[in-house]
């Protein structure tokens, strides 16, 4: 009996069937995966707009974990920062949300030695200032780190009221938001008397160019989210 593989015709014939055939299961597993309940639209992940927005690409961190070894502030975190990385990567609800709910992500102190041990040079800081910005937008910000969030808060405040850090400035916001009125009060008129603080905000900063700045930012950020 001839075998049917050695007909061209036949052979041509075959390949295009299994081709047809393997097209339908893979978009067939497309639509299933698309369908689960767990899953979410890549274009609407938190890795996907990290991608876009801050330029971090969470995929190319393969978890060696170096940048969770090096960190000074991984003992205070709940998340380790390679972990962070990671529930980034899932791009699911639930390990987005555990992400934006983390205290680790107001404990990172942005002094990048992540990313100077990290061999993909994923940058992390700038993955955690964007979790930050999200956390505060969906309110989601950790208990834990209401502190923490007041001072961020305060701080971001005082550079776009004036161009520059006002310290005297962001310390009032800081005691209103957060009721320490009265914490680390002694240590003021020394602070004064050294002229480590200042009465009046600092001059020469272009008040105009950054508030444009944080226009501009707003502005990218809804056209992101439209």
């Amino acid at each position: 009996m001839k075998d049917p593989t050695a007909d061209p015709e036949k052979k041509a014939h075959t390949a295009r069937a299994q081709g047809g055939r393997a097209s339908g299961r893979e978009k067939h597993m497309s639509s299933h995966h698309e369908s689960m309940p767990g899953s979410m639209s890549a274009c609407h992940s938190l890795a996907a707009r990290l991608e876009k927005e801050g330029e971090v690409r969470v995929a190319d961190c393969y978890q060696c974990g170096k940048c969770s070894a090096g960190c000074p502030a991984a003992e205070e975190m709940d998340v380790a920062p390679s972990q962070v990385l990671r529930l980034l990567q899932t791009e699911t609800p639930k390990h987005e949300d555990r992400a934006l709910r983390s205290l680790a992500i107001w404990m990172c102190v942005g002094c990048e030695t992540c990313v100077t041990r990290c061999p993909q040079e994923v940058d992390l800081p700038r993955a955690m200032d964007f979790l930050r910005q999200e956390s505060l937008a969906r309110n989601l910000a950790n208990r834990d780190a209401s502190d923490v969030v007041a001072f961020h808060k305060a701080f971001i405040k005082s550079i776009e009221k004036t161009g520059r850090l006002f310290e005297l400035g962001m310390i009032g916001d800081y005691k209103i938001r957060t009721g320490h009125f009265f914490k680390d009060l002694g240590v003021a008129p020394t602070m004064l008397f050294k002229g480590k603080l200042g009465l009046l905000p600092h001059g020469g900063a272009n008040k105009r160019e950054v508030a444009e700045i944080f226009a501009r930012a707003r502005a990218a950020k809804k056209e992101s989210q439209a």
